[in-house]
């Protein structure tokens, strides 16, 4: 949504985002403040295209457009979920 919003705001012939994701799981090995040996890191691969006659300087500014939107800071921070169970309702 971020990268089509900036696209029309510029009035560039960008007529189709797609981006493919893959998950993975791996090890890591040089973990600093992993508390097991077994400790794993999530990896996403994304693959994005953009479809349209863009030229090469517009490709790169939308994809520096992506890397800024805020799902894909939110999944590249370092998130902290902190749970607390509540009482039920009676």
């Amino acid at each position: 949504m971020t990268v089509g919003m900036y696209a029309r705001r510029k009035h560039w012939p960008l007529t189709r985002v797609t981006v493919r994701l893959s998950h993975s799981r791996v090890h890591a090995r040089d973990c600093v403040v992993c508390d097991t040996e077994q400790a794993t890191l999530t990896v996403i691969d994304r693959n994005v295209e953009f479809d349209g006659p863009l030229t090469d300087e517009q490709r790169e500014r939308l994809l520096a457009i992506a890397n800024r939107c805020p799902v894909h800071l939110t999944l590249t921070s370092v998130i902290d979920i902190r749970t607390t169970l509540l009482p039920a309702h009676s």
